[in-house]
């Protein structure tokens, strides 16, 4: 299951100027769990509203200066509060970073198994 696309306005970064103004930040969210002989029961499912409010949290209720550390603070989060997942592969872009030059998108990826 995939979360795409979650955008958030938050005061990630290093600068002064990024904690005062914030900037958009988009999180991808890839879940991987044994889902295909589960019931057609929301208790027995990995909750994708559940994982959007952590999400959320994590972006816009706390402030890193590193989007290396956010991304792995969500995917922590994510696997500590579902049970049902074996691994998340999170992706937090900073579309706009303070950057000088033209460039899409700046994004920090990881994969954490539950093991890790």
């Amino acid at each position: 299951m995939v979360l795409a696309g979650l955008e958030f306005h938050a005061r990630h970064g290093v600068y002064d100027e990024e904690a005062r103004f914030g900037a958009r930040f988009v999180v991808d969210v890839e879940l991987y769990w044994p889902f295909a002989a589960i019931p057609d029961e929301l208790d027995r499912a990995v909750n994708y509203e559940e994982i959007y409010a952590a999400v959320e949290h994590e972006t816009t209720q706390t402030r890193v200066q590193l989007i290396e550390v956010l991304t792995a603070n969500i995917a922590r989060r994510l696997l500590r509060e579902q049970p049902l997942l074996d691994s998340v592969t999170v992706r937090v872009h900073k579309p706009h970073a303070p950057l000088p030059g033209v460039l899409r998108d700046v994004y920090a990826e990881l994969n954490l198994q539950r093991q890790d």
